[in-house]
């Protein structure tokens, strides 16, 4: 069973999306992603201060497997990427909800986040 922390939100396409004190969000992919994906092997992070709306495609996590897109969960713009994921892509096997983060974001509207799943809703989706 895939590991859903309950202060997350989540959206159906396994992104998380964690709020900061200062109002950005980090996001990831979840535990479900990476165990489905498989081995990491290549990350390709979006630009720092490229402006993305909800839903877009802003990132790929490349794995023996297959590619996959990552999406924007809300709109705003990329305040920081996880450097460390050029030279260890597997963080995000190892630890998807701790130092494999992928971005931050500064949202447009911090409310967004209220749209996305929470753990439970999340966990439900994945029995279905």
């Amino acid at each position: 069973m895939s590991d859903v922390p309950e202060d997350l939100h989540f959206t159906a396409s396994h992104e998380w999306v964690r709020v900061n004190e200062d109002g950005s969000i980090v996001v990831g992919i979840t535990d479900h992603a990476q165990e489905a994906l498989g081995d990491l092997v290549y990350v390709e992070t979006p630009e720092e201060g490229n402006h993305y709306s909800a839903g877009d495609a802003c990132a790929v996590v490349e794995s023996t497997k297959a590619a996959s897109d990552i999406y924007c969960p809300i709109s705003g713009v990329i305040s920081e990427i996880n450097d460390a994921l050029v030279d260890a892509p597997e963080l995000i096997n190892e630890q998807p909800y701790g130092d494999g983060w992928i971005m931050s974001i500064q949202p447009d509207n911090a409310d967004d986040v209220e749209e996305l799943m929470d753990a439970e809703a999340y966990e439900d989706s994945l029995q279905e």
